[in-house]
């Protein structure tokens, strides 16, 4: 089978780049599988395992899709009016505007993401573990991290700052600067917290591999969570909010789930959990095989002609503001 990859990012991913780390990701099993793929994708990409088409923006998607292409995957909505002469899907990396309908072949990204679209289609992202480098289980210093774009306001990061300095501890924030006004001010003061900015590759591994775990209070449903499963395989536990797809990713014995900060921290003043399972719940859950194997099972559906919806996918209610105690 010959997949088409269409994404308006660049690829291979430097820095924060979650979709676009995942569809690396996935072509890369799909081809270990047996199959063939292509990226239409802006200039300027690169891929040693498959063809790179540079997108042309003053021609219409049909007329740059090659002749053997055997089914076509967005990565983005490209309009429900859209007509190709080859089936194609939609993955739905985000939450969509509310009330925005989505293409009949949309896959959402977790059960919750799915649900709150209306739909019982999902697949949950997975990640090529052998590019991440060694793991160090039983080698852990004193601070915590943040992993995310820390000037959305939904990322919480100020909450994940709050957290770690009433448990002591110091905090490695990874997305973010210590001052920030692209969404409002903020400024962090204490010198307990380290800002690192958008940071990959070693960079961001060094960091996961001795970190206690990852503080995550999102106030927002989170789609799906790469930072919550980068973390555990690297057996840091996660503490968090339980919204969007976090407890399908961080069972019990993995980290603690609250909207109160006094809960978080005496979870993570009072350490319990076992680094080897957080490590092996991410190895085993979320691979890029398991995701390739269940996104291969769609594209035959697809193929065959069949709709993954009956109606169009639509999110009837706002994915924000959701609370969050500091007491």
């Amino acid at each position: 089978m010959h997949i088409l990859f269409i994404n308006r990012a660049s690829i291979p991913v430097f820095a924060y780049g979650g979709t676009e780390r995942v569809i690396w990701d996935l072509g890369q099993a799909l081809v270990k599988m047996g199959h063939r793929v292509s990226y239409l994708v802006p200039q300027g990409s690169e891929c040693h395992f498959g063809q790179i088409i540079p997108i042309q923006e003053d021609l219409d998607w049909q007329n740059q899709i090659p002749e053997d292409v055997d089914i076509v995957h967005f990565q983005f909505n490209p309009g429900l009016g859209l007509e190709l002469d080859r089936p194609w899907l939609i993955t739905q990396h985000g939450n969509s505007q509310v009330s925005e309908p989505l293409p009949e072949n949309t896959v959402f990204v977790s059960q919750n993401h799915a649900l709150r679209h209306n739909s019982n289609c999902f697949i949950h992202n997975g990640l090529d573990w052998s590019s991440y480098g060694p793991i160090e289980l039983d080698k852990t210093d004193d601070y915590f991290h943040f992993l995310g774009k820390a000037a959305w306001s939904v990322k919480n990061v100020q909450g994940a700052i709050d957290s770690s300095l009433q448990a002591n501890a110091p905090l490695i924030v990874m997305g973010g600067d210590r001052l920030n006004i692209k969404r409002g001010f903020r400024f962090t003061w204490s010198r307990k917290i380290n800002f690192l900015g958008m940071v990959g590759g070693e960079t961001k591994f060094s960091v996961l591999r001795k970190s206690r775990g990852l503080i995550f209070p999102v106030r927002w449903h989170e789609p799906f969570g790469l930072a919550a499963i980068e973390s555990l395989y690297f057996g840091c536990p996660v503490f968090a909010t339980p919204y969007g797809a976090l407890p399908e990713l961080v069972p019990t014995e993995c980290g603690t789930l609250s909207i109160k900060m006094s809960d978080l921290v005496d979870a993570m003043k009072n350490q319990s959990f076992n680094r080897e399972v957080c490590h092996l719940h991410a190895a085993n859950n979320f691979n890029a095989e398991k995701m390739a194997a269940s996104y291969f099972h769609i594209y035959q559906r697809v193929i065959n002609r069949e709709k993954l919806h009956t109606a169009h996918p639509c999110m009837e209610i706002s994915a924000s503001k959701l609370p969050w105690q500091k007491n």
